[in-house]
């Protein structure tokens, strides 16, 4: 009987231990601020010498770092897919692209995606345990993030294995709420989307642009009822006609934090089957 007691002791003082998501920051030399972000680190992390793959997860316009983590429940529900088995455990970071300006591609007085890959995945990839190797590297969002999401992966394809776009802003919405909206941070960040349309870059993709971009792993996952529906099926259409193979699933649902909490447990498994395997 006390050995049972104690080896449930253990269990839950293990449980109670087995996952966190950590917020802390960097200073950013080339956005002239601290920019914080948190960070998933699973079960096992801090009692082992293990390298992880790492998942990049972008969130949406008006949030910032914490909202995969505070309205996303990206903790819960990814620690029941790697207890499950259903993914291979990886390190799962959220950065803040929302915090001082709306965002992740450069524009005036905003080098966020320069800040991105020279500055942010390095200091991710010397301060954890990270296999800092494209083969396991992935990255996936929301929203804006998966906006943000496709135009890394469409620009940086030596970076990911996997891209997973969630209700992405693939370009400007013309007449929306967004477009239409006087907010300054946000017409900084409409500049941006104007510059970094993402169905555009398809369209216009040199054979040797369409040969990087058909490297990577696509899965585009919009609701039907979404306002970016049909921007996402122009995306589509654009991937199509450069015949680039894509994962495409549209499934009953809006812009909410319900159909994204229900995409991590199509994300993490799509992304664990594209790491290169030991």
């Amino acid at each position: 009987m006390k050995r049972a007691i104690l080896s449930m002791l253990i269990l839950v003082s293990a449980l109670c231990k087995a996952q966190t998501v950590e917020e802390k920051s960097l200073k950013s030399d080339i956005l002239g601020c601290e920019k914080r972000y948190c960070i998933y680190l699973p079960q096992g992390y801090e009692e082992s010498n293990i390298e992880y793959p790492v998942l990049y997860l972008l969130h949406g316009l008006t949030d910032n770092n914490t909202a995969w983590r505070d309205k996303g429940n990206v903790k819960d529900i990814a620690t029941e897919i790697f207890n499950n088995g259903k993914a291979e455990k990886m390190i799962i970071v959220m950065p803040d692209a929302g915090t001082t300006y709306d965002g992740y591609f450069n524009c005036e007085g905003w080098r966020y995606e320069d800040f991105f890959f020279e500055e942010f995945i390095p200091h991710i990839e010397k301060n954890f345990r990270i296999k800092a190797n494209r083969e396991h590297r992935a990255i996936a969002g929301l929203s804006m993030g998966g906006g943000g999401t496709t135009g890394y992966a469409l620009r940086h394809s030596e970076m990911f294995s996997s891209a997973y776009a969630m209700s992405a802003l693939m370009g400007m919405i013309e007449n929306s709420w967004i477009s239409n909206n006087p907010d300054a941070r946000r017409r900084i960040f409409m500049q941006s989307a104007v510059e970094y349309n993402n169905i555009t870059f398809v369209e216009n993709a040199s054979k040797e642009q369409r040969d990087k971009i058909a490297s990577i792993r696509w899965f585009i996952d919009v609701g039907d009822d979404d306002f970016l529906f049909d921007n996402n099926m122009d995306f589509i259409k654009a991937m199509r006609k450069q015949r680039i193979r894509y994962q495409l699933l549209v499934r009953d649902g809006g812009h909410t934090w319900k159909y994204w909490q229900e995409a991590l447990y199509i994300a993490l498994p799509f992304i664990s089957d594209g790491f290169e395997k030991e």
